[in-house]
């Protein structure tokens, strides 16, 4: 049995390996109503049949303007919550477990008239320049995102994660780059994102897990490094996170001031000190697709998950592939075991 097959458990959330897809927004909401609909019930279910232990959705924003784009998924709505437990049912017929991204654009919702940030400064030169939320409707979106992990806990999700991480409203917050406030999130830049941790965990069973993806560093002059992350990462355990889904980059143009060699396995430094200052388990990410290199990753206990991505998107039966690859039976369903 390799490192990369072996069981993996968190409080409740028992995985059957160490095999998880990612958040990737997949652009195909129908009418802009922020449900997901058959391509979504495809997307997911066939990752689910190829192995994936834990599977976790896109980006699902906590209301209309939140989404990166019109065509985006929203669980603003109790509406929602009968096509997520649709999807959730069917993958956990195949033996993956399910959580659901729970996010907001921030200044990065591009389809939204005025998109709303921490601060009124825009993306890039192309970028709307974003409202500036007041301190009110700062706390009204933490009320938000409670609301959205409550419709997830509903459709029957086995975890939750927030995105805090890619440029987001999170992110913003918490990064000195786009928080110019003057108020108690100005003057904490990490109050924002404690306080919706603080509202998932309200609404979570105890023994469920929280994660939480950020981005370690940011690629731009003025961005945070990775002894701020470490930082804020153990504010925001102490706060209710249970783990930490690693990447990076997001603030800005990526390319300025220190785009990243983006060489396998770039991301994985990153993770194996977040594991190590703070004692949690950690999902790394980024072209992790290499067999030998998502085993060594475990092996090596850089990481106790392995997340692909673009690796899933090409090949849904990447797990199995992986498998074969390492010398290790695949847990293949009874319709496909005789082409294994």
């Amino acid at each position: 049995m390799t490192t990369l097959f072996t069981p993996f458990q968190l409080k409740s959330l028992e995985l059957k390996n160490r095999i998880v897809m990612p958040p990737m927004c997949q652009y195909s909401v129908e009418a802009k109503d922020g449900a997901p609909n058959d391509w979504h019930f495809v997307h997911y279910t066939s990752r689910a049949i190829g192995g994936a232990s834990l599977i976790i959705m896109e980006m699902t924003d906590v209301e209309p303007d939140g989404r990166i784009t019109d065509f985006d998924l929203g669980i603003w709505s109790d509406d929602h919550i009968p096509a997520f437990a649709r999807i959730i049912e069917s993958c956990h017929q195949y033996g993956a477990k399910m959580g659901i991204q729970i996010g907001h654009a921030g200044r990065k919702a591009t389809d939204a008239a005025v998109p709303v940030a921490p601060s009124a400064v825009p993306f890039d030169e192309n970028s709307k320049t974003p409202r500036e939320l007041t301190t009110d409707e700062v706390k009204g979106t933490v009320e938000k995102f409670r609301k959205a992990v409550k419709r997830a806990l509903q459709a029957g999700v086995d975890t939750i994660e927030l995105h805090g991480a890619h440029g987001y409203l999170v992110q913003q917050f918490l990064s000195p780059l786009t928080n110019k406030r003057n108020d108690e999130y100005g003057k904490d830049l990490l109050k924002f994102g404690e306080e919706v941790i603080q509202a998932a965990k309200s609404e979570m069973p105890a023994n469920m897990p929280l994660i939480m993806r950020i981005s370690a560093i940011e690629y731009v002059e003025g961005g945070y490094g990775l002894d701020y992350s470490i930082e804020f990462c153990k504010r925001f355990k102490a706060a209710g996170v249970d783990m930490f889904h690693i990447t990076s980059g997001g603030e800005g143009p990526i390319g300025s001031g220190g785009r990243p060699g983006a060489n396998p396995g770039y991301q994985v430094p990153f993770a194996r000190a977040i594991k190590q200052a703070l004692g949690v388990p950690v999902i790394a990410v980024g072209k992790l697709e290499d067999p030998a290199l998502a085993e060594s990753t475990i092996g090596n206990q850089d990481a106790d998950l392995i997340a692909v991505g673009r690796g899933m998107l090409r090949d849904p039966y990447w797990a199995h592939h992986a498998a074969q690859t390492l010398n290790c039976k695949p847990e293949v369903t009874k319709q496909y075991a005789r082409a294994f």
